[in-house]
């Protein structure tokens, strides 16, 4: 095993070793010295599992470095799925007709073609973050199925009002709250820490500056309904997240969730699915394409605008208007 040192570059602390006769570095997330020294070690243990470079072994490494992120929550469940068809294999055993063979047993087991192409797509995502991190030479090709077309559910504000009365732990009351009104993602939403919060200039911003995190998120203006639900939550707060419970930051929302969205009659509704609804409401209330990708984090509003245009009541309505040649006294008289 290489000799693991811990210095800075450009500030920032990083991990130094020598491969193949080459200096090889590693950029860490810490802030500060401690953060810094048990983020070595976390580093080491990971290069320790390269013994027999298993999917399993660094899926595992994967999630020690990227501890209490909320996507690991997920993870836990893909893994399950992948396990047994991935988990022995080294990635350079990892074909096309590995995954081709995954694809078909699962969808044998009536597994959708969408959570399919989320499995393959967490699995792609270990392979692409051990090849960055040295662990791996090449991350292989992972083929998934064709990505589903996104599902055109949304809510209503009264079943938004619904939804907020069935939650009742104030924490996933508060979540739902800022789902809807900031059209965050729930990641977002559990990553957010009161440092980020600027109750002065009634901003949130809900970006992190961690050199990882790869999904676009914005910084956006407080609603008032949000900003009084913040200000109660803030004064009562016993951690630096936003969103938590029982003196601890919270992991995930599924069960509470699931059961407000079942007690409001809305079992099909999922957190994504309220992040969808607020753009479907700005969109029917006539704000611009580009102003709502700003909300959404999305880096080209041409993604917004092929899946959110249809709902502006002004979506193509000049050019049904060069169309509409037939007076209304001819329409009458032919009826």
């Amino acid at each position: 095993m290489p000799e693991f040192s811990l210095g800075k570059l450009n500030g920032r602390f990083v991990v130094t070793w020598r491969e193949g006769g080459k200096r090889r570095r590693y950029r860490l997330d810490a802030l500060n010295r401690e953060d810094a020294d048990r983020a070595l070690e976390a580093f080491r243990r990971q290069h320790n599992v390269l013994a027999a470079d298993t999917v399993s072994q660094l899926w595992d490494a994967y999630c020690v470095e990227k501890e209490g992120k909320a996507v690991l929550e997920t993870m836990k469940y893909t893994w399950r799925a992948l396990s047994p068809n991935f988990g022995h294999l080294s990635p350079q055993e990892i074909t096309t007709q590995v995954c081709k063979a995954h694809i078909e047993a699962r969808s044998g087991a009536g597994i959708k073609p969408g959570t399919i192409w989320t499995e393959l797509g967490h699995l792609r995502t270990v392979l692409v973050w051990a090849e960055k991190s040295g662990l791996i030479a090449r991350a292989p090709y992972i083929v998934r199925p064709a990505k589903p077309l996104p599902k055109d559910i949304h809510i209503t504000r009264s079943e938004a009002n619904r939804l907020l009365e069935a939650a009742v732990m104030p924490h996933t009351r508060l979540a739902i709250l800022m789902m809807l009104t900031t059209a965050a993602r729930v990641g977002a939403i559990l990553d957010l820490t009161w440092d980020r919060v600027d109750f002065e200039r009634g901003l949130i911003r809900l970006t992190i500056d961690d050199g990882v995190t790869r999904k676009g998120r914005a910084t956006l203006p407080m609603a008032s309904s949000l900003r009084a639900a913040l200000e109660q939550a803030r004064s009562e707060a016993l951690t630096n997240h936003v969103i938590e419970w029982a003196g601890k930051p919270v992991e995930s929302l599924r069960t509470g969730f699931s059961a407000a969205a079942k007690a409001a009659g809305l079992p099909h509704v999922t957190p994504h699915v309220l992040r969808h609804t607020a753009a479907v409401w700005m969109a029917e209330g006539g704000r611009s394409m580009p102003e709502i990708a700003q909300y959404l984090g999305h880096r080209n509003s041409r993604v917004t605008e092929s899946v959110y245009a249809r709902y502006s009541p002004n979506h193509l309505r000049e050019a049904a208007d060069i169309l509409d040649f037939v007076k209304p006294t001819q329409v009458r008289r032919n009826l």
